[in-house]
């Protein structure tokens, strides 16, 4: 199993904010600068899917795994030989807002999706989560 944390602490932003944001899956396009398009249809809830569309490569079906309202949730991709778990939290501290954001690739072929996905898509978090909390920040003020 290979897992890759990234956690920040940020003040001026509100947890209903950044929820809102996450759960609106067709606009993640607007603060992932990788994303030509998401495509998600119906509920936010566990074992629904999206479709995902990195520039440049084939879209992927991601199903959301995991739930818990307000807090975190969880979403998986499968690939051959291999699954990517994705994981977004939230939790107040001291009046700040602390995020995290969690990958976790497990299955015989994960060293392959490793290098060909989940490095990179680990490497774009700081700078997605910074762009999250300024989207959450004008559309609140």
């Amino acid at each position: 199993m290979w897992t890759r944390t990234y956690s920040k602490v940020f003040k001026g932003v509100q947890k209903e904010d950044i929820w809102r944001i996450w759960t609106d899956i067709n606009n993640w396009p607007t603060w992932h600068g990788d994303l030509d398009y998401c495509k998600f249809e119906g509920e936010f809830i566990v074992g629904n899917h999206f479709l995902l569309k990195p520039k440049g490569i084939k879209p992927v079906k991601i199903i959301l795994t995991e739930i818990k309202t307000g807090q975190s949730f969880t979403d998986c991709t499968n690939f051959f030989g291999a699954k990517m778990y994705d994981t977004h939290a939230l939790e107040e501290v001291s009046g700040s807002l602390k995020l995290s954001n969690t990958l976790v690739v497990t299955g015989p072929l994960k060293w392959l999706w490793i290098k060909l996905v989940a490095k990179n898509v680990a490497d774009a978090v700081p700078d997605e989560m910074e762009l999250l909390v300024r989207l959450a920040r004008e559309q609140h003020g």
